[in-house]
C-alpha cells in the first residue's frame, strides 16, 4: 500500500531541507561528541549526562528519519494549477467569525508545514477540510467543541 502523497509549498520544501541539513551536519556531530564526553565520566548506570545525551540522540535520529520520509514522499503545490478564487492547499485566505466577527487570516498547506500560531493550517484539519474549493463570499461550518463555528471567506489570494 503506498503512502499519500505530503503536500509542501517550496517555502516548505525549503524550511524541511534546511532543517535536515542542520540536524545531520551539526546536532547529529554535536549529540555523538557528548556521548563520547559522558562515556569518559565512567559509571553509566549514575551518569546523567550519558542519559540525557542518549535522549537527544533518539529524538535526532527520529526527527532525521520523519524528515527523510517526508522527502522521499512529497508533492509540490503547483501554484500555476490553482484556480484564482478558489481555495487550495497554498491559498492565503482571509475569513470571519459570523458570531464573533473576528478576522483570521490563513494559508492553507500540507501537515508537515502546519502552524496554527503563524496562520498555517492543515488542509486536513476541520477548518482546512471546510475551506478548500471554496470562494469569496462563501460560508463555512466547522463543528469545534463549542458547537458549530461559522465563518464568511472575504478574501481568496
Amino acid at each position: 500500500m503506498k503512502d499519500e502523497k505530503v503536500m509542501l509549498t517550496r517555502e516548505g520544501l525549503e524550511k524541511i531541507q534546511k532543517e535536515l541539513k542542520y540536524l545531520k551536519e551539526v546536532e547529529r556531530p554535536e549529540v555523538a561528541q557528548k556521548i563520547r564526553e559522558a562515556l569518559a565520566f565512567g559509571d553509566l548506570s549514575e551518569n546523567a549526562e550519558y542519559v540525557a545525551a542518549k535522549d537527544r540522540q533518539a529524538f535526532v535520529e527520529g526527527r532525521i528519519l520523519s524528515l527523510e520520509k517526508i522527502l522521499e514522499n512529497y508533492e509540490l503545490i503547483d501554484e500555476s494549477k490553482r484556480k484564482d478564487g478558489v481555495v487550495s492547499v497554498g491559498s492565503k485566505v482571509k475569513i470571519k467569525d459570523t458570531r464573533t466577527k473576528t478576522t483570521l487570516e490563513l494559508t492553507i498547506v500540507g501537515s508537515p508545514e502546519t502552524d496554527p500560531l503563524s496562520g498555517k493550517i492543515s488542509r486536513n484539519s476541520p477548518l482546512g477540510k471546510a475551506l478548500l474549493g471554496k470562494k469569496k463570499g462563501d460560508i463555512v461550518s466547522v463543528k469545534v467543541p463549542a458547537g458549530l463555528a461559522q465563518y464568511k471567506i472575504l478574501k481568496v489570494e
